[in-house]
């Protein structure tokens, strides 16, 4: 295996282990033995766990926003529909066990570290992206849409886990619309 082709099988075997087990649950052991890589392969990339979990979190929005961009039609008539839509689409096919970003927030919480940044930083795209869209829509309360949309996508994200992505998007949907509707 070539090295980049060895850093995007370690980033994609650490990611789909972090969201199985979450960020504690698994060593680097595991990683390497899983990646099929040798443990100086691991360290020559990523010098401690800490970058790892950093370079997962940045490439799994990375991931996110490129779906959403290519999904959502920002000079459409509803903008915010296919947003919560694509959001929808994005858990039921990468997200079904809920989000990493708040796992992220949870584990590492108060640790003084640049994961915690980089997870809440993802939140505050998206309620800046909603923010965008009100604005764009001509929207008087883009701050109030912003929030409420943004909380919209937080509790579908919450809701998969308990009635699946179908269930929860489909009731996003329809709060999103009712959103939509109350301040046209």
């Amino acid at each position: 295996m070539s090295r980049s082709i060895k850093k995007e099988t370690l980033l994609k075997v650490a990611e789909q282990l972090f969201y199985e087990h979450g960020f504690r649950g698994v060593g680097l052991k595991q990683i390497i033995s899983e990646a099929n890589v040798a443990t100086m392969t691991l360290y020559n990339h990523f010098p401690s766990k800490d970058n790892l979990v950093e370079e997962v979190l940045k490439q799994r929005e990375e991931r996110y926003w490129s779906y959403l961009d290519s999904h959502v039609e920002l000079d459409s008539d509803s903008p915010f529909i296919l947003a919560v839509e694509a959001h929808g689409r994005w858990l039921k096919e990468q997200s079904y066990k809920g989000d990493m970003f708040l796992r992220a927030i949870e584990d590492y919480s108060g640790t003084d570290n640049e994961i915690e940044n980089i997870a809440r930083g993802h939140k505050a795209k998206l309620l800046k992206y909603f923010q965008l869209l009100a604005q764009r829509k001509g929207k008087e309360n883009k701050r109030d849409l912003a929030n409420q949309f943004t909380l919209l996508l937080e509790g579908t994200t919450s809701m998969t886990t308990l009635i699946g992505a179908e269930k929860a998007t489909e009731h996003s949907i329809a709060m999103a619309r009712t959103l939509v509707r109350h301040t046209s």
